[in-house]
């Protein structure tokens, strides 16, 4: 079988990972090794923090229309009980968005359902 020189290749896989490394703290930026192992546990954090990163806000969304339902004598699980049986099709974030931004349109929603 015939030798494969992986020059060209090799080196274009080495510039990938530093350019990937890039600002990352004194030698996980300079060198390949650490660079790699630094890059591999990056990309695998941010994989995990995509969905944590969905939870945290759904969180944050139920806090908060939690916070405004209260504010209209209702609990969170009450006014979300009432949405869905008024076929009401907005979802959390939007809601959530409509109680901070527009105290009186969510308002008329909660009227709107409460009736």
């Amino acid at each position: 079988m015939a030798r494969v020189k992986r020059g060209c290749t090799a080196r274009a896989r080495r510039k990938r990972v530093l350019k990937m490394a890039e600002g990352y703290y004194g030698t996980r930026s300079r060198l390949f090794r650490t660079a790699t192992e630094a890059v591999d546990r990056g990309l695998r954090y941010a994989y995990r923090d995509r969905k944590v990163n969905k939870r945290a806000f759904r969180n944050l969304w139920i806090t908060r229309l939690n916070a405004a339902a209260h504010a209209h004598g209702l609990s969170y699980s009450v006014l979300m009980h009432k949405l869905k049986t008024s076929m009401v099709k907005l979802d959390r974030r939007v809601l959530a968005e409509l109680a901070i931004s527009d105290p009186a349109g969510f308002a008329h929603v909660v009227q709107s359902v409460n009736v």
